[in-house]
C-alpha cells in the first residue's frame, strides 16, 4: 500500500506583536494553528522588527526538518509609496526588493483574486516591495516610488531572501498599508488608520491558504 506524502508546511512570517496578534485573532480564532484550513501545517512565525532580527528568525526555523520545503509568506503592515493609497489597502508584492537582490514572488493573481474575497471593498495594489532598514518618511518615499516601488517595510525582502537561502520553495509577500503619502502614522493603533491596517490584516489567513493549497494542486 502507497504512503502519501505528508502535506507541505506553511510558514507565515511578521515581526510585530501586534501583527502576529491580527493572525491570531483571524476569523480562524478558536483553532490551533496546525488545524487552520490551509494544504498543510500552519506556523506563523513573530521574527521581531528590521531585517536583521527578519533573517536570523527565518534561517533559525527553516534549519528544522519538519520545514523543508515550506512555503513562506511574509505579511503585516507596510509604509505606502504611491499617491492615493490609504490606510487598509493591500499590497501583493511582484517581487520584493532589497541590495542584496530580488526576489519574484510565487501566485500574485492568485493571492489578489483570494484577498479581494477575504476583504471585499479593500483596494489590491501590486507591484515591487521594496526593503529598508530604517522606517522611511517624508522626502525619502518620493525617491523609493521612483525606482518603482509601491511599499516599503523593514522584513519582507529579507524574509524571501533568507527563505529561499535554505532551500527552493515557493515565496510571496502580502501587507496591509498602514500609513501612505497623505496619511503619515505616528504610532500604530493610536488612530483611525492603525485601527483600519489591524481590521485587515485579521480577515487575510483565508486568503493565505487558498494561496497555499494552489501550490498543491498537480500542475498540467
Amino acid at each position: 500500500m502507497s504512503t502519501r506524502p505528508a502535506p507541505a508546511p506553511l510558514l507565515i512570517a511578521c515581526a510585530l506583536g501586534i501583527e502576529h496578534l491580527a493572525l491570531r485573532l483571524s476569523e480562524r480564532r478558536g483553532a490551533e494553528p496546525d488545524t487552520w484550513a490551509a494544504g498543510g501545517p500552519v506556523t506563523v512565525l513573530r521574527t521581531g522588527m528590521g531585517p536583521k532580527a527578519a533573517e536570523r528568525s527565518v534561517t533559525r526555523l527553516l534549519a528544522d526538518p519538519a520545514l523543508a520545503g515550506a512555503a513562506v509568506l511574509a505579511t503585516g503592515f507596510c509604509a505606502g509609496l504611491a499617491p492615493g493609497m490609504h490606510p487598509g489597502d493591500l499590497v501583493v508584492a511582484e517581487e520584493t526588493r532589497d541590495p542584496r537582490g530580488n526576489v519574484p514572488c510565487v501566485g500574485t493573481e492568485l493571492l489578489v483574486k483570494e484577498l479581494v474575497r477575504a476583504v471585499p471593498g479593500r483596494t489590491v495594489h501590486t507591484g515591487p516591495l521594496t526593503g529598508s532598514d530604517h522606517v522611511v518618511r517624508g522626502p525619502e518615499r518620493s525617491e523609493l516610488l521612483a525606482t518603482g516601488a509601491i511599499a516599503v517595510d523593514m522584513e519582507s525582502a529579507a524574509t524571501l531572501l533568507s527563505a529561499l537561502r535554505t532551500g527552493e520553495r515557493p515565496v510571496a509577500a502580502v501587507r496591509v498599508v498602514v500609513d501612505a503619502p497623505e496619511h503619515e502614522l505616528v504610532r500604530i493603533g493610536t488612530v483611525h488608520g492603525g485601527i483600519s491596517a489591524f481590521r485587515v490584516l485579521r480577515s487575510l489567513l483565508p486568503a493565505f491558504f487558498e494561496w497555499h493549497r494552489s501550490l498543491l494542486l498537480p500542475r498540467r
